[in-house]
């Protein structure tokens, strides 16, 4: 009986450890969804104009995830195999650091945090476990580690400099996907206005102020209080604009926003969103919001999912594209896919011909592709990353 007992034991903790290793893969699957859904139609000449683009995606949160980004992945929606065959030049690698459990779009308090049992469930280092900062940090030696073991595929670009030679690599027959790094929400600051220099020697160059809740820099577009910057909030951003550290106002309350753009001498983004007269959602700013950073000089990211675009399917996103581009005017959109962030999308980032198809279809002249593809985020990058 001992015997019998002490081999149900055994088999009892190789079934929980199978399950501790599988469970990663296994809640990315149920979260980072593609809908299935027969190949795309992609003509020929919509293929090659694809194909000819400098496209950039201005927000996804793969680091989160227990992934090596250098390997095609089954599950999620973006690794550098498929953004190479998406014709990706350039994705910006968004780092969570804390999500609420009651994560919504409206009421979400910061007293709670799921991120803790991801990280530990991934067997992220310990280190990480109990400090925002270190999560942070983390996130970014995982793209620097995928960069060191294959950079002819992989390249972080850190300034201005940096995209020069990826799109000079780019044009000489080697193909290296960039990699930008960002923070969504400040909160890895952890109070201290010092940790923008420790985050941005880890190599991180774009900063949202908040995410699905209000922080010590101010409030959430999700959260409680609805108020604007604190001291701090105005503080960091001051050190921000300093250091040439892209802003990103996704997430951030329209106090906060307002308050953003009183401040400011350069312009800023709103990385992955919709526009509310496209998509009448709580996700998405209120439209003169988003006019007045277009009218400063600032780049709109359109996101891939429902809370941002009412729709998942291509032509819903194209719709949304669409209606941006009239109101903001072209040299202010650009794509922010959301991808790897807890979302359910129509195709992932190996399909994007879809969209430059989709477009051609919409109307849309081929200047206003290249442009919205990327062409106005690499203009927006080379104008304001840290010049070398």
């Amino acid at each position: 009986m001992k015997r019998v007992l002490g081999g149900i034991a055994i088999a009892l903790l190789i079934i929980a450890a199978l399950g501790f290793f599988l469970l990663p893969g296994i809640l990315e699957s149920n979260i980072n969804r593609v809908a299935d859904h027969d190949p795309y139609e992609v003509s020929e000449a919509a293929q090659a104009m694809h194909d000819g683009l400098s496209v950039v995606d201005l927000h996804a949160d793969t680091l989160l995830w227990a992934r090596d980004p250098l390997e095609r992945s089954s599950r999620g929606h973006v690794d550098v195999p498929r953004l190479t065959e998406g014709n990706v030049t350039l994705q910006v690698f968004s780092a969570v650091t804390k999500v609420p459990y009651d994560q919504q779009y409206e009421g979400t308090s910061g007293d709670s945090d799921i991120i803790t049992l991801l990280a530990t469930v991934q067997r992220w280092p310990s280190r990480t476990w109990d400090s925002l900062l270190e999560r942070a940090l983390y996130q970014a030696e995982k793209l620097k580690d995928a960069e060191s073991r294959a950079p002819e595929k992989l390249m972080v670009v850190r300034n201005a400099a940096d995209i020069d030679r990826l799109i000079e690599r780019r044009g000489g027959g080697s193909f290296p996907v960039g990699g930008l790094l960002a923070i969504e929400g400040a909160h890895p600051l952890e109070g201290k206005i010092e940790n923008i220099g420790t985050l941005y020697d880890a190599g991180y160059r774009m900063m949202g102020i908040t995410h699905f809740f209000d922080n010590e820099l101010g409030g959430s577009l999700h959260g409680l209080s609805g108020e604007g910057l604190t001291d701090f909030g105005r503080e960091a951003v001051r050190e921000m604009e300093r250091r040439k550290i892209i802003i990103d106002l996704a997430h951030a309350s329209p106090a906060v926003v307002r308050d953003t753009l009183d401040m400011v001498k350069r312009p800023v983004v709103v990385s992955h969103t919709g526009l509310y007269g496209a998509c009448e959602s709580p996700r998405n700013l209120e439209d003169p919001l988003m006019k007045q950073i277009a009218d400063a000089g600032g780049l709109v990211g359109i996101g891939y999912w429902e809370g941002a675009a009412c729709g998942t399917s291509p032509a819903e996103i194209v719709r949304s594209i669409r209606f941006a581009v009239d109101f903001l005017g072209i040299d202010h959109v650009a794509l922010g896919s959301d991808y790897d962030g807890a979302v359910p999308v129509a195709f992932d980032t190996s399909e994007l011909a879809v969209l430059t198809a989709e477009m051609l279809n919409a109307g849309f002249t081929e200047e206003e592709i290249s442009k919205v593809m990327g062409g106005n985020a690499i203009r927006f990058f080379r104008e304001n990353l840290p010049q070398g």
